[in-house]
């Protein structure tokens, strides 16, 4: 078995409302035992889907765990995010 690593992503109640739903729409028709498995499928699409676009198909080179920013969003991150909605 794999080791799993844990992230933990932060959404707005909005949209954490929207996983939610989904997850409990569509999940166990998708085949997602749990909102984690929802989660990590959805994020593994869009894995695929960039580095098709942008590393010629080629799975990237892993990031070690801890060498990207943690924490939530800077209030100037959110500012900027709830401007472009």
């Amino acid at each position: 078995m794999k080791k799993i690593a844990a992230f933990t992503p932060y959404f707005t109640e909005e949209e954490a409302g929207q996983v939610r739903a989904a997850f409990l729409a569509a999940g166990a028709l998708e085949g997602d035992a749990s909102v984690s498995d929802f989660i990590v499928r959805g994020t593994m699409r869009e894995v695929k889907r960039l580095q098709r676009r942008h590393n010629q198909g080629r799975a990237w080179d892993p990031v070690p765990a801890g060498a990207l920013r943690r924490g939530q969003r800077t209030k100037d991150e959110i500012r900027h995010r709830n401007e472009g909605t």
